[in-house]
């Protein structure tokens, strides 16, 4: 079976094909959260078919696994326009765009609203276990990029099928993958034994079981980006009503002009203020910080764990860990599709350069969408924070703008979809001086630009201030 477009190629040669008609093939997204649902709106309004994908039982199901955290982004940023313009006529009433949602907030008013808009055309419970182009592995030449995609998916209830597609665009975010403890990219020695003292997402305490793991105990918080001042603040509040209550907050780097962000430059204030807030839980004794310390191995001390690093130093220790080391994209669904990726960051090879935290931790990232995010495999897209990678440094503005791009070469209006822009946020200050990770590169100058003006970036974790390090 051809492909729509290919189907298009060879009838404007005035050849016969013997065929179906030009979008009769869906566009397969998946993944229902925000970028996900916002590109399907783009398909709708384009003319075009999309089939949303989504393994969880409602929209925004990993937005809704951090439904606690408050974003730092108003409402205003994380609504996209051809979304609204979808809701707007079946009565949805826009949330103050000043406002700040959390992520329940996010996946209750906007992102449930807009998947119910377009009814059938998204999927629940539909987990997506590969994707090919039909009769042709990934070592398959012939006629490949005439073939249309196929779909494999497992249904909740453990029955599979299989599903053509004229383009598919993966905007299933990183959410599943949190990173491990261990410095070198790889589960810690002893990680995994100690599974029930260690969790990889900021805590809810609000909920009575998660609040009594915390309160008067002592916690090491390991990860040095937004989800981990979410953290800090969160147990810093706790610490106020529950006595002995403290965290470890464990740093692979020095504390620098940079380390608790742009503060009041920020240019994103609830961002500023949230750093400001963890900044605050030191000083006030709520929590200390370790640096410098590269985790190697966890180990039992009676039922307490103990934090050994790389040069032998071992933490105080401590009851409970809190691991925000970033997010990875899982990529094993996508073995037979050919994709060019960054070897560092798992990142689109022509957007790795644009976002590289290696780099680009100050200055402006320029703008991006099809061109960037195009792949050898013809007509397959990574979007979102899914994306970015490695790169903990993602906004929902900007994956609005990847799938405009997208959609809009699907479409066939190539102008449209090279016209791209975006403009981000400043933060006002540096992020370590262009050497992510590195722990002089934290030594910057109180007030100090590395890039002579203030620096433009983008948010991690997709979009919350649980952010890895960077939804």
């Amino acid at each position: 079976m051809l492909t729509a477009q290919a189907i298009d190629k060879r009838r404007s040669k005035g050849e016969t094909v013997n065929a179906p008609a030009t979008g009769q093939l869906p566009v397969v997204v998946i993944g229902a959260g925000p970028v996900g649902l916002a590109a399907a709106a783009h398909l709708v309004e384009r003319g075009l078919e999309p089939l949303v994908l989504e393994a969880g039982p409602s929209a925004g199901t990993a937005v809704r696994g951090w439904a606690h955290v408050r974003l730092f982004s108003p409402w205003a940023e994380v609504i996209a326009p051809a979304a609204e313009k979808l809701l707007a006529p079946a009565g949805w009433v826009r949330p103050d765009s000043a406002a700040y949602p959390t992520g329940g907030d996010w996946a209750e008013r906007y992102l449930q609203p807009l998947a119910d808009v377009l009814g059938g055309k998204v999927r629940y419970g539909a987990t997506v276990t590969g994707v090919a182009r039909a009769g042709r592995d990934r070592v398959v030449d012939a006629d490949r990029d005439e073939q249309p995609f196929t779909v494999h998916i497992e249904l909740a209830d453990g029955r599979e099928e299989r599903i053509s597609a004229r383009a598919v665009i993966d905007a299933s975010g990183t959410w599943s993958m949190p990173g491990p403890m261990g410095a070198d990219g790889l589960p810690a020695l002893g990680e995994k034994a100690a599974a029930s003292r260690v969790s990889y997402r900021v805590p809810d305490l609000r909920d009575p079981a998660v609040r009594a793991r915390y309160a008067g105990k002592r916690t090491a918080v390991v990860g040095s980006g937004a989800s981990a001042f979410t953290a800090l603040a969160h147990l810093a509040d706790l610490a106020e009503e529950e006595p002995g209550t403290h965290a470890a907050w464990v740093l692979r780097r020095g504390i620098g002009a940079n380390t608790f962000g742009g503060g009041e430059a920020d240019q994103l204030p609830a961002r500023g203020a949230l750093g400001l807030r963890a900044k605050a839980a030191v000083e006030a004794g709520h929590a200390s910080a370790v640096t410098g310390f590269r985790t190697q191995a966890v180990e039992r001390d009676g039922d307490r764990l103990v934090l050994v690093a790389e040069d032998g130093r071992r933490l105080d220790p401590v009851d409970e860990v809190i691991v925000l080391t970033g997010f990875r994209a899982d990529l094993s669904f996508l073995s037979e599709v050919r994709l060019g990726l960054d070897e560092r960051l798992q990142a689109p090879t022509a957007l790795a350069p644009l976002i590289d935290p290696n780099v680009h931790s100050c200055g402006t990232v320029p703008p991006h969408g099809v061109n960037e995010l195009a792949h050898p495999e013809q007509d397959m897209y990574l979007v979102g924070m899914k994306s970015y990678g490695r790169a903990p440094t993602f906004l929902a503005l900007t994956g609005y703008e990847q799938v405009r791009s997208i959609v809009a070469a699907l479409a066939g209006d190539r102008e449209a979809a090279e016209r791209v822009e975006l403009t981000l946020p400043e933060t006002g200050v540096c992020g370590g001086a262009g050497r992510y990770d590195d722990p002089e590169a934290a030594q910057v100058a109180e007030g100090g630009g590395c890039c002579g003006a203030p620096a433009t970036v983008q948010i991690g974790v997709g979009m919350p201030n649980a952010a890895s390090g960077g939804c």
